[in-house]
């Protein structure tokens, strides 16, 4: 059973055996952990990772846990191969002329009209593209700076002013 990478019918026999239980406890002692720790991370409780290992054990036909790992280790590099299928490769995507006059269907609902984006007929728009939108000139952009700075700096000037006549109060 040693060294032999190639499957046959009772490996093939012994592999279908194990339960999906079963592997995740031998998939984790593989990785050289306690059956505690095997417990932990499953969610189980000690004695059911011993009991699920002593199945597994019966099953490869192993003497004891090690024993058990190197079986395992060895059936799951030769049964466990996962099989590759060819992408199916969708064909060329071709352009469908549209049945509409300006090739907008307007009595169809347009899902961007219920998110309240942007429409390009002039429909509904998101709450700041009136405010900055890409073409802007220059100019136009930085006058809404200047303005969205001139109001941070008088909310915060007037947090300082409320905050000193606060401290004022509370100082007597």
């Amino acid at each position: 059973m040693e060294g032999s990478q190639t499957s046959t019918a009772d490996d093939r026999l012994r592999w279908d055996r194990l339960t999906d239980k079963q592997r995740a406890c031998l998939d984790l002692l593989l990785e050289r952990k306690t059956s505690k720790e095997i417990a932990r991370a499953l969610g189980i409780s000690k004695f059911t990772v011993d009991q699920r290992l002593r199945t597994a054990r019966a099953v490869l036909g192993a003497a004891g846990r090690d024993d058990a790992a190197l079986r395992y280790a060895r059936l799951r590099k030769i049964c466990d191969r996962i099989a590759y299928h060819p992408v199916d490769i969708p064909a060329e995507a071709t352009i469908v002329p549209s049945d509409f006059a300006d090739g907008v269907p307007d009595a169809i609902l347009d899902i961007r009209e219920s998110a309240g984006i942007a429409h390009p007929s002039g429909g509904p728009a998101a709450p700041s593209g009136k405010i900055w939108r890409h073409d802007h000139a220059l100019a136009a952009r930085f006058l809404i700076i200047a303005a969205l700075l001139s109001t941070l700096i008088i909310f915060l000037a007037g947090s300082i002013g409320i905050a000193e006549v606060l401290t004022r109060l509370l100082a007597g």
